[in-house]
């Protein structure tokens, strides 16, 4: 059973998302997304219970997606817990933080205020991953894919599966 899952998360991330996201408004593929990237990452607090937490940045959409679908459902032993935040200034501690294209002005500020927190920073504008985003998403001959910057990523304390960085662009 455990290895259907895996391979079903998989088969989204690596399925055609042109198709995918004109069955589907944008902002459910991204919380789609951001959802399966979390089963791939291991936090250095994996092991503790308490609120496993999902920031989101600019986008209302992906903010609500995220708290209906997944808001207070278990993760291990802990529970998700969506929080929107309005700039860099409002974020507290989270496990991931979500800055869309529309707020992308508030990363360099987002990214010192968790570096080294074991947070996953995700973003959504072309740059963005080579700055230090942990992974960036991109458009690429109409199909959304995901970079993944490795630097980021140890830097942030954090464990990334062979299987989801078999599926980036690693930069």
């Amino acid at each position: 059973m455990k290895m259907i899952k895996k391979t079903l998360s998989i088969l989204l991330l690596t399925s055609g998302t042109l198709v995918f996201a004109q069955e589907r408004p944008m902002h459910e593929v991204y919380s789609m997304m951001v959802y399966n990237f979390v089963k791939y990452v291991q936090w250095p607090d994996h092991t503790e219970t308490g609120e496993f937490v999902i920031g989101v940045i600019g986008n209302n959409d992906v903010f609500t997606t995220l708290n209906t679908w997944y808001g207070g459902k278990p993760r291990g032993s802990k529970t998700y817990v969506i929080k929107k935040f309005n700039s860099a200034a409002d974020v507290t501690d989270c496990h991931v933080v979500f800055i869309d294209k529309s707020k992308s002005g508030e990363f360099d500020a987002v990214n010192t205020k968790v570096k080294g927190k074991g947070t996953l920073v995700i973003t959504d504008k072309a740059g963005l991953g080579e700055k230090g985003s942990g992974i960036n998403f991109k458009n690429i001959d109409n199909k959304l894919k995901f970079e993944l910057n490795q630097k980021a990523i140890e830097a942030s304390n954090l464990k990334v599966s062979g299987s989801l960085t078999s599926m980036a662009i690693l930069i």
